[in-house]
């Protein structure tokens, strides 16, 4: 138990004398106040579960951030490529079918949730109870969001000879997963 006590001391001392220096470096790292401060605290729950007190403390403390501020940035500029990645999944292309082009625009115009569903559904092949077991949902939440999915869907390609739910699964089921999600412009 003393040494847990003295570990948290050491930690709150490094704190103290080094916080202010490594917000300064993560700024320098081309982290912003608040990513910058982010990392900071990381850095110190990482250090507060260390089995022991480093060598160094101050070097090692250092490294900690820097390893820490630089995998923060590679994170964002992943999440920042994929979100952009995101925005050209359901990019039409000329050359596709009307009734194609007009699928997958109204599978654009659906909530998050209801899009996620029925990609995993028709594209993944997976069961409600696999999708809820991965969603964190129950399998009728997983049904219920599908099933008002592919209703909105129904709506939204009203007149283009889509009366039948198995009708709108098959079309939409003949989209070039491919393409529909990874083409690029």
């Amino acid at each position: 138990m003393s040494e847990a006590i003295n570990n948290h001391r050491w930690c709150e001392q490094l704190y103290h004398a080094q916080a202010a220096l490594l917000l300064l470096y993560g700024r320098a790292l081309g982290l912003s106040h608040n990513e910058a401060e982010d990392v900071l605290q990381e850095t110190f729950m990482a250090l507060l579960r260390a089995p022991r007190i480093p060598e160094e403390p101050e070097h090692y403390c250092l490294r900690c951030y820097r390893n820490r501020a630089l995998n923060y940035r590679r994170g964002v500029w992943r999440r920042l490529t994929r979100e952009l990645e995101s925005r050209r999944w359901f990019e039409f292309s000329p050359s596709r079918e009307p009734a194609e082009t007009a699928a997958m625009r109204a599978l654009t115009s659906l909530p998050r949730e209801q899009r996620e569903v029925i990609v995993l559904k028709i594209w993944h092949h997976h069961t409600f109870q696999q999708i809820g077991l991965l969603l964190g949902q129950s399998p009728n939440t997983v049904a219920g969001r599908y099933r008002y999915g592919i209703a909105r869907l129904k709506s939204c390609l009203k007149g283009i000879d889509y009366e039948e739910p198995e009708s709108i699964r098959t079309t939409i089921g003949r989209l070039d997963p491919a393409a529909t999600f990874c083409e690029t412009p």
